[in-house]
């Protein structure tokens, strides 16, 4: 019987294939690890030397080192380059050396990504605002308002919208300014500091009501702030309220003696105090010395208006020469009817005289005020007094 060909036995082999592949499969896996270790490492590296080179950026942009902070800053992005932190730092200090279109391309990329980003907008909303784009700067303006803020959102917010008023002001759009002022007004809270800040902001609105009750808040929570009593004299003045005005202006010059603004607008003050003989409180013999003084200082300036129209002094000291002499003549023969009769017994015996002479006092101020310009603080507090009473 012939032998057949002898099979190659594989048995020793397929045993071992299982122990093969277990130490491939055991390879692959510790391959695998080590490369992610490695990148792991790699990686953790990369976002070390970012980080590092991102908090020198941060020292040098705190410190205004422009130049510096962007070069550092340009490296951290080499390491981490999408990282928005980075970008918006670098964008920050591109604007420090007004290099705008540069930061502002970065800019208008995080707000792609970001458009919720109180930091990104504020930023954009001053560039805009440096190029004179007032509708996009305030549109960034207050979209910032109403971001997101990464620390205390509300002081954020608030430090917006005062920067935004600010802005208005510049531009002089000052309805705008006091509608955010009074928007604003609701959350300055109890702090003597910002309300008076709040205070002096109303003030350059000229809404002196709502001046006032900042001043005074402010005065409630701190007696001593100088600067809150100045702006309450201010606003009291304007609104009228001689007698508040100077007991705040009074204020603040004893806390603050070199307020030179304050202490000349207390002597104003006090002029119109002591020269309106419509005042209450005073007695008819003090009413109506008051009102003979008024008619001669009235008189007075008349007479200097009259005779600066008619000399050969420069235009620019007669501002309106025309205005000087055509009602001139009849207010001096106006002030000629009732100079006899201006006395303190003539006053005792018709009372209507005083309010005949303290109008025709009025007219004469204000056309010499149009016709030559200011007058001395005593003229100045008789237009005032006439402003008054005419409101009244």
């Amino acid at each position: 019987m012939a032998n057949g060909p002898k099979r190659l036995d594989l048995s020793p082999y397929l045993a071992r294939e299982p122990v093969i592949l277990a130490v491939l499969t055991g390879l692959a896996i510790a391959s695998f690890l080590a490369v992610t270790g490695l990148s792991r490492l790699y990686h953790a590296q990369q976002e070390s030397l970012a980080e590092r080179w991102s908090a020198r950026g941060a020292g040098d942009l705190n410190a205004h080192r422009f130049q510096v902070a962007i070069t550092e800053f340009r490296t951290a992005l080499l390491y981490d380059r999408d990282n928005s932190a980075y970008q918006l730092s670098l964008a920050q200090a591109l604007m420090g050396l007004n290099q705008t279109d540069e930061a502002q391309a970065y800019l208008v990329n995080l707000w792609a990504r970001q458009p919720e980003n109180g930091v990104v907008n504020l930023e954009l909303a001053r560039i805009a605002a440096q190029k004179n784009q007032t509708v996009r700067a305030l549109r960034f303006y207050h979209n910032a308002i109403y971001a997101i803020w990464p620390g205390n959102q509300e002081a954020d917010r608030r430090k917006t919208r005062l920067e935004l008023v600010n802005y208005l002001l510049q531009i002089n759009a000052r309805t705008q300014a006091e509608s955010e002022l009074i928007a604003l007004e609701t959350d300055i809270g109890e702090d003597p500091t910002q309300q008076t800040r709040l205070g002096g902001l109303f003030l350059r609105v000229q809404d002196y009501n709502r001046a006032l009750t900042a001043f005074r808040t402010a005065l409630k929570l701190d007696r001593t702030d100088a600067q809150a009593s100045a702006g309450a004299g201010v606003a009291a003045f304007e609104m009228g309220q001689y007698a508040a005005a100077q007991r705040y202006l009074h204020q603040a010059v004893a806390a603050s003696p070199g307020d030179t603004a304050s202490a000349a607008l207390l002597q104003t003050t006090e002029s119109v105090l002591q020269m309106d003989p419509f005042r209450p409180q005073i007695s008819d013999t003090e009413r109506n010395r008051i009102a003979i003084s008024a008619f001669n200082t009235a008189v007075d300036r008349l007479t200097a208006c009259t005779a600066l129209a008619a000399s050969g002094a420069p235009s620019s000291a007669k501002p309106n020469v025309a205005a000087s002499t055509t009602g001139a003549r009849s207010l001096m023969q106006q002030w000629q009817k009732l100079k006899s009769q201006m006395t303190e017994r003539g006053l005792r015996q018709n009372p209507d005289l005083l309010n005949t002479a303290m109008n025709l006092s009025f007219q004469i101020e204000r056309q010499t005020a149009s016709a030559c310009g200011p007058g001395s603080p005593a003229d100045k507090a008789l237009l005032l007094i006439a402003n008054l009473h005419e409101e009244n």
